[in-house]
């Protein structure tokens, strides 16, 4: 059976909960809820799989915190012996307007410190990643603030239907492959 790991990138703690920085994490929770299943604490993450038409789907949302990422990404990568090609990486993005999902094989981390050091550890910027748009409305200087701000009401009421696209985007992940779904659902 062919395994995939699905990595949500995210901080822990109820301070960072429902952030913008956290998207990785909402993302995931959300596909747990609809597949009606629960993350339990392993080493160095949050982890629990799904099975679905001959593929397993592991999701895992490191707790090592957002910056050092690549270390729970490669330990659960050996310990599954996933490779490079069934790894997909979920983050925001402040270059993308909100709620745009980009889907991508490879490239650079972007300026996002959680992208920067699984490339580090990883040794390669080739591995698949979905990035979910947060958009950039902030004033110079005020990065940090806004990525772990809370989603305006406007966001919140857009987001649980861009949730509900990524459920759709993650099995098509490991059924059709990576250039198929960047093909479907890139720009929707």
């Amino acid at each position: 059976m062919k395994k995939y790991l699905i990595v949500g990138l995210g901080n822990i703690g109820d301070k960072y909960k429902d952030t913008r920085h956290n998207i990785g994490f909402s993302v995931l929770d959300n596909l747990a809820k609809t597949k009606e299943i629960s993350f339990e604490t392993k080493k160095l993450a949050d982890i629990t799989s799904f099975k679905f038409k001959g593929r397993s789907f592991i999701l895992l949302k490191p707790n090592t915190y957002m910056n050092l990422s690549g270390k729970a990404v490669k330990y659960w990568m050996e310990k599954e012996k996933i490779p490079l090609d069934n790894l997909l990486i979920i983050t925001d993005d402040v270059n993308i307007p909100f709620g745009t999902i980009r889907l991508k094989n490879k490239g650079s981390a972007g300026g996002h410190n959680g992208m920067q050091n699984i490339q580090d550890i990883l040794q390669t910027n080739i591995y698949p990643r979905l990035r979910f748009g947060i958009g950039g409305d902030y004033k110079k200087g005020r990065q940090i603030d806004y990525v772990l701000g809370k989603w305006t009401s406007e966001e919140k009421e857009i987001l649980p239907e861009r949730l509900d696209k990524i459920n759709q985007i993650i099995p098509s992940f490991g059924l059709a492959g990576i250039n198929n779904t960047m093909n479907i659902f890139n720009g929707k």
